[in-house]
């Protein structure tokens, strides 16, 4: 599989005029965020029913507080962030009726992307009991993974390292092998836990090494075609496109 530039993700995913997209997991998943929120067509609210950091808006213009009146009357061509406060220097999300209702209302936005779970900073994870948080209206799930964290100690590069051990059935001082990183981004406990049924499902690796050998990449995107149905998809992203 050729990796693609993050810029072109969009075009790569052959998204529908309106898409309501929800991003799990970590390796850059804030980065796609908002490079999701400037590329796709039509106008787009980025947020997230979760916390970021309360300086990661991605170059957008945000608004607190969300009314619908304060978005009706935004510059509606322009992509916003959206978050309901800041508190402790993070971004507080909004609940994901909030992004339903936005994602209902066509006269509002085309789109709607929300950053449904943390990993701090962390390239992999796997969601505790409370995640992720998915709007019901999410139209496609993106599960994303840093491919730095194949190879390497589950406890020293994972996010919640114990849960990614449970789902993957090893220890937490084991490595992440490509088998294991499977595991975990298509089993019911992992990446989806609780997505949408009706959602596309697509996992998106990032930080893919420029070595022409990646065997650790190569073997993971074999492990998924395998392991997933035939609506899911498997996108890899050029490393020096994410942050």
């Amino acid at each position: 599989m050729t990796p693609i530039p993050s810029s072109h993700l969009a075009n790569a995913l052959q998204l529908n005029s309106r898409e309501l997209i929800s991003l799990v997991g970590g390796g850059g998943k804030s980065t796609l965020l908002f490079q999701l929120a400037r590329t796709l067509q039509g106008s787009t609210i980025a947020t997230t029913t979760t916390k970021m950091g309360e300086n990661q808006t991605g170059g957008l213009s945000v608004i607190e507080g969300p009314t619908f009146d304060a978005l009706r009357y935004r510059r509606k061509q322009e992509p916003v962030f959206v978050r309901q406060t800041v508190r402790n220097r993070k971004s507080i999300g909004v609940q994901p009726e909030m992004c339903n209702d936005w994602f209902g209302d066509a006269s509002l936005c085309d789109n709607v992307v929300v950053e449904a779970d943390g990993a701090r900073h962390r390239p992999f994870k796997a969601p505790a009991n409370f995640e992720p948080v998915f709007p019901a209206q999410t139209t496609l799930v993106l599960a994303v993974i840093g491919a730095d964290a194949l190879g390497r100690v589950i406890a020293d590069q994972c996010h919640r390292p114990l849960r990614v051990a449970a789902v993957a059935a090893c220890s937490p001082y084991e490595r992440l092998t490509p088998q294991r990183a499977a595991a975990v981004l298509t089993s019911p406990d992992g990446s989806m836990k609780g997505s949408p049924e009706e959602s596309r499902k697509v996992v998106v690796i990032t930080k893919v090494p420029h070595e022409e050998d990646d065997r650790l990449t190569a073997s993971l995107v074999a492990e998924l075609q395998a392991e997933l149905s035939t609506t899911a998809e498997v996108v890899s992203i050029e490393y020096e496109h994410i942050g």
